[in-house]
């Protein structure tokens, strides 16, 4: 028989008797008892509890006569049975709105005991199985069931008894797992002839489920439920044979354990007695570390105190590695070794000059605070952030100033960090746990005042796991680092002798109260002129070594690296500029190992040859130097990666007075140009234009290159303009750029990035710049050689704007 064999029979609703009052009671007739989770076998003992007024009436009347009872067990439902491994189904009735199985036990009371709460406690002895035939209700409405007595038939098969046979050796497994056994009951299952009295006591000791059980007793004949026994007692063997092998397991390692810890012990005593005591060489290490270095006495503490623990600790213990590698980090790090800084202002500015053109501001800047250093000789360093487009070279530049002041230099990436534990650490009940990448670069230095540089402050993340610039709070904050706190140190640590340098390509995406925390320096983009001495000093000769050429094979005219600048790269930084160089070095070197160029033969790179090897021109220099147009405004911006020039384009056509916008335009954009077209719309009657031209055209402004984002106000005047020219049928004058927020009123309000704008203006063929009138006093920020090839005009307001782009002078 297999674990599903046992079919359910459809439900049997009982037939109730009806008898008079003077009818006696059938003698195969007796009262019923039915409980819910409770069954009674045959040949056994069991204690039940009876609740309820009719069943405690019912037992002690039946305590008073015969003493015998009908029990049949409620049968468990669906949900009771989910998660039994064997799938078992009764036949059951129903019987007072309650489902019971239809084969029961009729049993004995043997004791009964009346409690003060009203519940009976009766001890009752099974005695045979029987089948409900029909209940009977007798005269002192007292529910009796008229049974019949199962007999089942002596089954003398071969295969019945190998069972019987097999499940008492099953059983004696069981009990062998099972020292709290009662032994009268092992007895007494072992030395009965009745197979199925034997059945019947194995299922009542057994650890099995109250619907398993059940199973047993209302199967009908002794093979069937021999053989769901079998493959129960199988289960339970292989569920305490494996119990036995996991108690085992772990009573061997930790007998393992104590005799190594108690023989460890025996062996540092006899090695004491005899004078031969075998210290811990890694104790015996760091105690000479310790006395070669300077600790503060606080960390000195905490590290006697680890050493006092690791000595106790087996070295095979996971925690002695982790006690060993937490002392070890502690020793490791420069509490009080310092690099002496180079004081020298002047031998320092030369360094400065000799690595990078240019950047006035920021060299400055390096050399106050030497200045200061000689004067105060508190090693304090400053927290600066540069701020500046791509390839302006503000990674390098901090290795040039940790050169210059003679200070080692530690570059950390903070770009897509998401986890607070990059900056802080991690807790050392964490298995694998180490500081945060602050303390390892000290460690990786040795020193404790480096030159830190943390690249791209502005790409932080923040997720589940923390938010990184919070922790970063702490670093940069002058008035706090000098007792940083690293959750796997757990003390605290000076990195006020550290200088922080932060770069980013925008302050926008920076929190507010880290930007606030730190001294800005911006790196705006370079000048032509600047580019061109970049690459004649650093760039050409860095690619000529890279790319194994010496100086004497190949070199650079000025008109090649200005046609490279001006025709092939747009950029505010360097670095496509240097690729392009280096692209040109490499096509060089193939032919000098192809023998098409001899070795020691110079090439002259000019602009011929570096149109041959880079194609035709990306870019037009003089692209905004062209015929005047109607409807079209040449603007400027900054983003991210510097300045550039925007062209805004205006038509109309019949419509409704709508305006349309399009260009991948931001929020702020958007607000700007309707702000310009309210103003064009209420300045009609001033420019001479119809006021029905605005009920019968729809207006479409659109800016150019529109699979690149563009946001901010400072396209106001360019869009007023557009308009303006568009509706006067005047053109805007060639060459000329503007930049500047409009208002409803018309009055033209500053703007940032103007240094960005004016050089991005100039490297694209712009002669004029018309700038707000509150921006005059960023002009001395730009350099004499821009100043000098452009003219710039001011405006308060956009009438003066409008007088100074149209061809044609407007009357006021």
């Amino acid at each position: 028989m297999s674990e599903h064999d046992i079919k359910k029979t459809n439900t049997i609703t009982v037939k109730t008797g009806n008898y008079s009052p003077t009818e006696k009671r059938p003698e195969n007739c007796v009262p019923i008892l039915s409980l819910k989770s409770t069954l009674v076998f045959p040949y056994t003992l069991a204690p039940l509890v009876i609740e309820g007024e009719h069943n405690t009436a019912m037992v002690r009347r039946c305590s008073a006569e015969n003493r015998l009872l009908g029990f049949f067990p409620e049968t468990p439902s669906e949900a009771e049975k989910i998660d039994e491994s064997v799938d078992i189904q009764f036949e059951e009735i129903s019987y007072q709105n309650k489902k019971i199985t239809k084969i029961g036990v009729l049993v004995r009371v043997v004791k009964m005991l009346n409690f003060p709460d009203g519940t009976v406690r009766i001890l009752v002895r099974g005695l045979k199985r029987i089948r409900f035939e029909q209940e009977f209700v007798d005269r002192d409405n007292i529910s009796c069931v008229i049974y019949q007595e199962l007999v089942e038939p002596e089954d003398d098969r071969v295969e019945t008894a190998a069972m019987a046979r097999n499940a008492i050796n099953q059983f004696q497994q069981i009990i062998s797992f099972s020292p709290n056994f009662p032994e009268e009951l092992k007895i007494a299952i072992l030395n009965v002839n009745d197979n199925i009295r034997v059945v019947d006591l194995m299922a009542d000791t057994l650890n099995i489920s109250f619907s398993e059980k059940l199973s047993i007793l209302t199967l009908p004949s002794l093979h069937e439920r021999l053989q769901l026994l079998t493959i129960l007692l199988n289960r339970e063997v292989e569920i305490l044979q494996l119990g036995s092998e996991i108690q085992s397991q772990v009573h061997n390692a930790l007998s393992r354990s104590q005799r190594e810890f108690f023989l460890r012990e025996q062996l540092k005593t006899i090695k004491k007695e005899l004078g031969e005591e075998n210290r811990n060489p890694d104790v015996v290490a760091i105690e000479e570390k310790i006395t070669k270095i300077t600790l503060p006495e606080k960390v000195l503490a905490i590290v006697k105190k680890e050493l006092e623990r690791l000595e106790v600790i087996p070295q095979a213990s996971a925690e002695y590695h982790v006690v060993f590698n937490y002392i070890d980090w502690l020793v490791a790090l420069p509490w009080e070794h310092f690099s002496d800084d180079r004081l020298d202002v002047n031998e320092a500015a030369k360094m400065l000059d000799k690595d990078h053109f240019g950047l006035e501001d920021i060299k400055e800047r390096i050399l106050e605070f030497l200045a200061v250093l000689q004067l105060k000789k508190d090693r304090k360093s400053p927290i600066l952030c540069f701020v500046g487009p791509p390839g302006v070279g503000k990674t390098s530049l901090g290795q040039s100033i940790a050169r210059a002041m003679g200070r080692e230099f530690v570059r950390m990436s903070l770009g897509g960090v998401r986890d607070e534990a990059e900056i802080r650490g991690h807790r050392r009940t964490y298995i694998g746990a180490l500081p945060g990448r602050i303390i390892q670069g000290l460690k990786k230095v040795g020193v404790g005042n480096p030159v830190f540089m943390l690249d791209e402050v502005d790409k932080l993340a923040s997720d589940f796991r923390g938010d990184p610039a919070s922790a970063l709070l702490e670093v940069l904050d002058p008035e706090q680092n000098k007792a940083f706190n690293d959750h796997f140190l757990e003390v605290d640590y000076d990195l006020s002798t550290v200088m922080f340098i932060a770069t980013a390509n925008i302050l926008d995406t920076i929190p507010p109260a880290l930007k606030d925390r730190m001294e800005i320096i911006r790196l705006p983009g370079y000048t032509g002129f600047e580019k061109r001495q970049i690459a004649k000093r650093f760039l050409v000769p860095r690619q000529l070594k890279e790319n194994g050429i010496k100086q004497r094979q190949l070199t650079f005219s000025l008109l090649a690296i200005d046609e490279l600048i001006n025709h092939y790269t747009r950029e505010a930084g360097v670095r496509g500029l240097e690729q392009h160089i280096g692209a040109i070095c490499r096509k060089v070197a193939r032919k000098i190992i192809q023998g098409e160029i001899k070795p020691e033969t110079r090439t002259r790179v000019t602009p011929e040859l570096v149109r041959r090897y880079h194609g035709p021109r990306k870019f037009i220099l003089d692209e905004a130097d062209k015929q005047p147009d109607i409807g079209v405004a040449t603007g400027m911006a900054w983003t991210s990666s510097g300045g550039v020039i925007l062209q805004v384009e205006a038509i109309m056509m019949p419509g409704k007075g709508n305006l349309k916008l399009t260009g991948y335009l931001g929020n702020v954009m958007k607000e700007s140009a309707e702000a310009a077209f309210s103003y064009i719309r209420a300045s009609s009657s001033k420019l001479k234009i119809s006021p029905e031209i605005f009920e019968k055209n729809d207006f479409h402004i659109h800016v150019p290159d529109g699979a690149t984002p563009k946001d901010g106000p400072s396209a106001g005047i360019t869009m007023t303009t557009a308009l303006a020219s568009l509706l006067t049928s005047v053109p805007t004058k060639p060459a000329l750029s503007m930049t500047g927020e409009i208002t409803l009123r018309g009055k033209v309000t500053a703007v940032g990035g103007i240094k960005e704008k004016v050089i991005a203006a100039l490297r694209s063929g712009i002669k004029t710049i018309i700038l707000p009138e509150e921006n005059r006093k960023d002009i001395e920020d730009i350099p004499q050689q821009i100043k000098s090839k452009l003219t710039f005009k001011f405006a308060d307001n956009a009438w003066q704007v409008l007088n100074l782009v149209l061809d044609k002078p407007r009357s006021k």
